[in-house]
């Protein structure tokens, strides 16, 4: 078959890196993502011709050929040749959907350039501007296919003059999202610039397209296209000889993406904050075939055959079968089993992966997404890569249970599976009910999850009406109150303010981190957000939900002794508040002082960790404590004369809006609703447009519950937890 012939090409070029590309296809869901990948498939012989573009190759889960969405991220490697010379495209298909973020934001990670698909029609939307954000973010270079242009033919039945000013457009919003989002130096040098073949046009579904540069090589006028098009389906042959898709996307991307050598010399000091100079940094810099082995683990899959599979880049060194490596953030040394390259479902044996390349391996079966992979001789040398920042988190949750109580073992191990090839999915067990609680980032991405339960587990579940999950904060500081262990031998002297939102938007963008060098950290703290030097030099922890906490004691005695522990209750307060047993975000906790008993025996965790958590509940408890809830944002293109409908509903569900564009006969509604009244909104659009809007949503951020529904919103979340309604007192924690 042709599939191995070019495996074995591609496992020979691929050591020229000069001939090697790393890119993904990114979009608003539903532009045209995997349709395109189909098409660039079929040019590779890897699927017959006659079903690109409705194959849907890359999105071989069942789940995603039903519904028509990826909700996983593909890999592949293609054979391309451009001006008689042959390259390897190592290429990734991402998720559109914002319930599958997560998976696009890590493959953003592993790759060096991206497809920006748009819809001819539909324009920029919000994942467009999301996804494009991620990717700038990561310093991977755009270029843009405007898809679905047989719309703007056959639907809207535009002349040619109208439908090159509907591309001009969308190239000027791009642009504009460039020079607000890429960083100072790629500004204007990412530019695209469709007169130098930045940007194809066509269509994926009928598998045609073109760049500027193409358009005027081949004699290729618009009005042609147009023309063809008005024969029917009998003239796509011709259209797909005359401006083959698979052509002009892929030497825009040989020509403008750069290869991994010259792309790891400006990405690396962005996504790695170890030393440059050093043998490791440099190497990696080079993408250096004979320097120490370091990869990123992007993605990981359970093979029922194989078992775990991780996915990820060679940055450094070559990957080969046999060779022990040591996972940092795992903390231990395993052997690779094998390595292969990934071809859609399938996986292509390999005898190595040179630096630079995508590579898919086996035997790291503790290895999860975001780990770093490191030779063993550069263990305590090697400093993890930066941590990703994700759009979304998770904001809804469901309590499942096996139809047969005889399947819990088995419901357990496959949540457990799950939780490993998809992090975002947050597995909890409620201690008051036994109940297994599933969060997702949204209603779709736990009824994925739900899919998967039943068709690669065989396990039948009951799943309760989804559950917003809220955050619990605090809008004022606290007094100082003593904390003390059950023995009464150690006491802690705490108090709680709120943190300001400077600095939850510096821990959120992954510039404040736990594990940075302090002194960075505390000049950040002083010269962005107004930090006092003494607070910034003396945080002792930052958890996953951003709260803060400081140390400002001074001469405690065995104060150093129970510091891990003390860090450890502050962390386990955090995970549930005392209003409704909600994780905590956006709070400072300060140690102003403490009394450690000498014996070790009376300050274990068991004495601790009260001492910590009753301190600050009791703190949190009189700093007008409030629950925050998730808000999403809407983005809504609607004909004119909807615009009154979509208001009314945008405001009968608490909702804000925040700005109106007209952009001809079509209005664009941009928006704020709490996520707690969107589970209906999609019905609701529809019936009220005559289902002519279209939308798209991400998360925007948290904002405080109404005063008016706080209170009541506590009493309910706590009966669902089957605690008392009325939340605890001060006193409840702390004697007064």
């Amino acid at each position: 078959m042709v599939r191995y012939k070019q495996t074995t090409e591609i496992l020979r070029i691929m050591k020229n890196l000069e001939q090697v590309r790393n890119i993904g296809i990114t979009a608003h869901v539903d532009h045209g993502k995997t349709t395109l990948s189909d098409s660039l498939l079929a040019a590779a012989g890897i699927i017959s011709e006659k079903i690109a573009g409705e194959a849907l190759a890359l999105d071989y889960l069942d789940v995603e050929q039903r519904r028509g969405i990826t909700v996983k991220s593909a890999n592949i490697s293609l054979f391309h040749e451009y001006k008689g010379k042959p390259y390897v495209i190592n290429l990734i298909d991402t998720p559109g959907h914002v319930d599958f973020s997560a998976k696009t934001t890590r493959a953003m990670r592993v790759i060096d350039g991206a497809i920006l698909v748009v819809d001819a029609v539909e324009g920029v939307m919000t994942q467009t501007e999301m996804y494009l954000r991620a990717a700038l973010e990561e310093r991977v270079r755009p270029v843009l296919f405007i898809n679905k242009v047989d719309r703007l033919i056959k639907e809207l039945r535009l002349t040619p003059q109208e439908i090159q000013q509907r591309f001009v457009q969308i190239i000027k919003e791009v642009n504009q999202l460039i020079a607000m989002y890429a960083d100072k130096e790629f500004k204007s040098k990412w530019q695209l610039d469709p007169a130098k073949g930045q940007v194809a046009f066509g269509s994926a579904r009928d598998r045609w397209g073109f760049t500027v540069p193409m358009a005027k090589e081949r004699g290729i006028k618009f009005s042609d296209i147009v023309e063809l098009y008005k024969k029917g389906k009998e003239a796509l042959p011709e259209l797909q000889k005359l401006a083959p898709l698979h052509e002009a996307v892929l030497d825009m991307v040989v020509k403008f993406i750069p290869n991994p050598r010259e792309a790891q010399k400006y990405r690396i000091p962005k996504i790695w904050h170890g030393d440059l100079n050093s043998e490791i940094g440099k190497a990696m810099l080079e993408a250096d075939p004979n320097g120490p082995i370091v990869m990123l683990i992007n993605d990981v899959r359970i093979d029922p055959h194989a078992g775990l599979v991780g996915t990820g880049r060679v940055f450094s060194g070559t990957l080969k079968a046999g060779e022990e490596v040591w996972l940092v953030n795992a903390r231990m040394k395993q052997k690779v089993l094998q390595v292969s390259l990934y071809m859609g479902p399938y996986r292509e044996l390999a005898d190595e992966i040179v630096a630079g390349n995508i590579a898919a391996v086996l035997g790291l079966d503790k290895a999860r997404a975001g780990e770093t992979v490191v030779a063993v001789e550069y263990k305590d040398v090697m400093i993890p890569f930066e941590r990703l920042r994700m759009i979304s988190e998770p904001v809804v949750t469901v309590a499942i249970e096996p139809k047969n109580p005889r399947d819990l073992p088995k419901l357990i191990e496959a949540l457990h599976k799950l939780s490993i090839e998809d992090p975002s999915l947050i597995v909890r067990i409620n201690e008051e009910t036994g109940e297994y609680l599933l969060s997702g980032m949204g209603p779709l991405h736990i009824e994925i999850a739900l899919t998967f339960l039943k068709e690669n587990y065989g396990l039948d579940v009951v799943a309760s009406p989804p559950i917003i999950v809220y955050r619990e904060s605090i809008r004022d500081k606290s007094k100082i109150f003593e904390g003390k262990s059950p023995n009464k031998h150690n006491k802690l002297y705490i108090s709680v303010e709120p943190l300001d939102e400077k600095t939850i938007q510096l821990i959120h963008d992954g510039i404040i981190t736990e594990d940075m060098d302090a002194k960075q950290r505390a000049k950040i703290l002083r010269e962005e957000a107004g930090w006092p030097a003494d607070q910034a030099r003396r945080i002792w922890a930052i958890d996953e939900n951003i709260n803060i906490f400081i140390d400002l004691t001074t001469g405690v005695q065995h104060l150093r002794e129970v510091k891990d522990t003390i860090i450890q209750g502050f962390r386990l307060a955090m995970r549930e508040g005392p209003l409704a047993m909600e994780p905590v975000r956006g709070v400072k906790v300060i140690l102003h002082d403490a009394i450690i008993h000498e014996d070790p025996a009376h300050r274990g965790p068991g004495q601790i960790y009260p001492a910590v958590r009753n301190a600050i509940y009791a703190g949190m408890l009189t700093a007008r404590p409030t629950l925050l809830e998730p808000i999403q944002k809407l983005d809504i293109k609607a004909p004119m004369e909807y615009l009154g409908n979509i208001t009314t509903i945008i405001t009968k569900k608490r909702g804000k809006i925040l700005q109106v564009l007209q952009q001809g006969p079509v209005v664009r509604i941009i928006a704020e609703i709490p996520v707690a009244e969107t589970f209906d909104l999609a019905e609701q659009l529809r019936g009220a447009t005559a289902g002519k809007a279209i939308w798209g949503q991400e998360f925007s951020r948290w904002a405080p519950v109404p005063d008016s529904m706080l209170m009541d919103l506590v009493r309910k979340i706590r009966e669902r937890k089957g605690l008392k309604p009325e939340p605890p007192k001060p006193e409840d924690f702390i004697g007064f």
